[in-house]
């Protein structure tokens, strides 16, 4: 009897243990519906940076990498891994909104009749507003969100009178172009023709297509000073919502690289190009809008039917954007800290191939499980672009600090939790690996450089991760690394 107790007994602990472990909550709940107490511990937590549409590319890493860590009796136990996804979609859909990287609305007016109606970007009705500038070059940043004609370029006159004193060049150019698109030349003998207080010239018409990022520069010649206008006292005409206009307050600081002080030293005007077209575009939206929230709503389910069913994902509070992407991850850091128990932390992307094999042999035998640790690939002395998707124009440096690339990087659990910590202060960049960077300068952790995080997609035997893949590349690559130990393609490939 005793003997038939103690088989037994083994028997009726491991049901108790199988029976907890099922009322566990799941690791997909949001972010504050988990509690403190009885977290995973994990000697590596891997975090993997997904959109919400990338449905392929998560199964992919399920059904390779990913896969075979769930099903490895030693590394099941050592490494957890997290999908991080943003709990929102966009509710734009992407003809309407300013760029394809963020989820604001193109906030269009309709535009104004007429094929030749010319748009003036500021009047001035009282000629007192005028006052001498003390700098010698001012400008004006400005956007293109649909297709724009400029017609004519203008200065301000040299006081309250309608005469000008000084020679003048005002030029339009492309955002990081040396080359001026159109220019205008102004003297006391050659004034154009006044308008509303503007001395106007006529300039070659060029459109200026959506997403054009242009500067107007006003430069004095000689001593005789600019004259300005207190913005303050002015409104701009963005010709109903088809530019989009930085800011000249009072203050604003001038950007790294600035051709001029920000603000008005005149002025331009502008015709809207395929006007019928815009037009369109506005009777279009409502249809658009009620399409897109359906199709939002059935990611939404989808999203929650792969979730339930894969127990990998872990929602965090933010639209699903590209430019959202560093508060996603500050998110997830949040998350992991109250939901898990970890030494290292890796992110990484769901289009990256990781070998983790590799990645697990170096932590053991390199004796990486430090504080104050961060191990990747350091790009240094990088610049920061002014235009396109790595538009950057709030880092007043002109160089980021060293960050790893984005494929994949390692941290320790201390930086994790001082980025928790001080999430809801840290600035979002542009970019979550060079937020990374920045975030990290203020810690100085140690860097371990190590190029087998590869930050273009290429291919090494000894590569630790790959970025920019298909989901079809991702299985290429894990088939060849398990069939000959080689990603990049096995001998009788050839």
């Amino acid at each position: 009897m005793r003997r038939l107790a103690l088989i037994l007994l083994p028997c009726a602990v491991a049901v108790l243990v199988h029976l907890w472990l099922a009322q566990r909550p799941s690791s997909s709940t949001p972010l504050d519906n988990n509690t403190h107490s009885d977290v995973p511990f994990y000697e590596v937590l891997v975090g993997v940076l997904s959109a919400r549409h990338h449905y392929e590319l998560r199964q992919a890493i399920r059904e390779t990498w990913l896969g075979y860590l769930r099903d490895h009796p030693y590394f099941q136990h050592r490494v957890g891994v997290k999908f991080i996804v943003g709990q929102h979609g966009c509710p734009i859909p992407e003809e309407d909104r300013e760029d394809p990287y963020s989820c604001t609305l193109l906030n269009f007016s309709e535009p104004v009749t007429g094929q030749d109606a010319e748009v003036e970007i500021v009047t001035v009705s009282d000629p007192s507003l005028l006052v001498p500038s003390d700098v010698s070059a001012i400008a004006l940043d400005f956007k293109v969100l649909h297709p724009v004609v400029i017609t004519r370029l203008g200065v301000f006159p040299s006081g309250t009178r309608p005469e000008l004193q000084s020679n003048v060049t005002v030029k339009l150019l492309q955002l990081d172009q040396e080359e001026a698109v159109v220019t205008a030349r102004f003297s006391s003998i050659s004034t154009g023709t006044m308008v509303n207080m503007m001395w106007y010239k006529p300039v070659e018409q060029f459109i200026l297509p959506k997403g054009f990022e242009g500067t107007l520069v006003w430069e004095s010649l000689d001593s005789a000073s600019l004259t300005t206008v207190n913005s303050s006292s002015v409104k701009l005409s963005d010709g109903g919502g088809v530019l989009k206009i930085s800011s000249i307050a009072e203050g604003t600081l001038p950007h790294r690289s600035a051709l001029g002080f920000p603000g008005l030293a005149g002025g331009f005007t502008f015709t809207i190009y395929d006007g019928e077209g815009l037009s369109g575009l506005l009777r279009g939206r409502p249809a658009r809008m009620e399409q897109h929230a359906s199709r939002m709503r059935q990611e939404d389910s989808t999203l929650q039917e792969e979730s339930l069913r894969h127990g990998d994902m872990v929602f965090v509070d933010v639209v699903d954007t590209y430019r959202n992407v560093p508060s996603k991850l500050l998110q997830f850091y949040k998350w992991s800290v109250r939901n898990a128990d970890f030494n290292l932390l890796l992110k990484t992307d769901d289009d990256c191939y990781i070998d983790v094999d590799s990645v697990l042999m170096k932590i053991d035998h390199k004796g990486l499980k430090r504080s104050n640790f961060w191990w990747g690939n350091f790009r240094q002395s990088w610049a920061v672009d002014r235009i396109g998707k790595w538009q950057e124009l709030e880092y007043a440096s002109p160089a980021y600090p060293a960050f790893a690339c984005g494929s994949g990087y390692v941290v320790s659990r201390d930086l994790v939790q001082w980025l928790a910590s001080n999430a809801d202060k840290l600035k979002a960049y542009q970019g979550e690996d060079v937020s990374m960077g920045i975030w990290m300068a203020a810690v100085g952790p140690q860097k371990y450089q190590d190029p087998g995080w590869l930050c273009e997609k290429e291919c090494y035997v000894d590569m630790l991760s790959s970025p920019q893949h298909t989901a079809q590349e991702l299985h290429v690559l894990w088939d060849r690394k398990r069939a000959c130990g080689d990603p990049c393609g096995c001998h009788w490939d050839h």
